[in-house]
């Protein structure tokens, strides 16, 4: 891929939107006349490449573009859901009462819900949880949240671990808040850095430049909960296969 050199001397991957050396705007900073664009600047995963906008060449980088948006993952997820909500109308082969005339889920379905209960079952949802295309969904929703997870999550990583304090003007003055003083002494300087660090800041001073931050934790939240229902939905696989279920009686010693 073509890299982007910024008038920094810093090489930037293609689709970097700002400088990781310096936070000067790359694509779309200026008008046709030249004049800078002082819109608010998209900070998403601070201006880093992600590679589904990168790459779009070969098949592999077609199908991670594909999973890497967020609206396919909401769709599979709805599907999901709708799914499973069909499958609770009736109960599952499996809670078919002991006391039913036939337990044959064949007759058991039609007999008892007549029309649409043969329907259910001719559809395949008196067994949803365990059938093929269900795990399909489940496995499909679980490779969207991987891909969609580290299409974020590398490009954040690398932005907030190059972090450095000293920043283009641009950058500064395109900022959400933004303010402009003159006549700052060092005196100034040093009750400023003071009072940052009292408020439990993390200060970098680089020649004069500084950087404080904190809660950087708050950034990773998405990932976090993606984590989450990754082990969810690893578990739901897992549940129907002989080594993780079992359906029987087992001693266990007290302790």
């Amino acid at each position: 891929m073509d890299n982007v050199k910024c008038e920094c001397g810093h090489i930037n991957p293609e689709g970097t939107v700002l400088c990781e050396a310096c936070g000067k705007p790359i694509e779309g900073n200026q008008h046709i006349d030249g004049n800078e664009d002082h819109k608010l600047l998209n900070m998403r995963y601070d201006g880093s490449a992600r590679r589904s906008q990168t790459h779009n060449k070969s098949i592999i980088d077609k199908i991670w573009s594909f999973f890497s948006s967020v609206k396919v993952g909401v769709w599979l997820i709805v599907i999901a859901l709708t799914a499973s909500m069909i499958g609770t109308i009736f109960p599952q082969e499996m809670y078919i009462p002991a006391t039913a005339e036939s337990r044959d889920p064949a007759i058991f379905y039609e007999d008892t819900y007549g029309i649409f209960g043969l329907i259910y079952y001719q559809l395949g949802f008196h067994q949803l949880y365990s059938s093929w295309w269900y795990m399909i969904l489940i496995a499909l929703i679980g490779i969207s949240l991987v891909i969609c997870s580290l299409d974020r999550f590398i490009p954040l990583y690398k932005a907030l671990k190059r972090q450095k304090a000293k920043r283009h003007e641009s950058f500064l003055n395109r900022q959400r808040l933004y303010s402009e003083s003159e006549n700052i002494s060092e005196q100034d300087i040093e009750i400023l850095k003071a009072n940052l660090k009292k408020s439990r800041y993390n200060v970098r001073d680089e020649n004069g430049h500084i950087l404080a931050e904190k809660g950087r934790f708050s950034r990773w939240g998405p990932y976090v909960n993606h984590i989450g229902l990754i082990i969810i939905l690893v578990a739901a696989i897992l549940r129907s296969t002989p080594l993780m279920f079992t359906d029987e009686y087992v001693w266990v010693r007290e302790g």
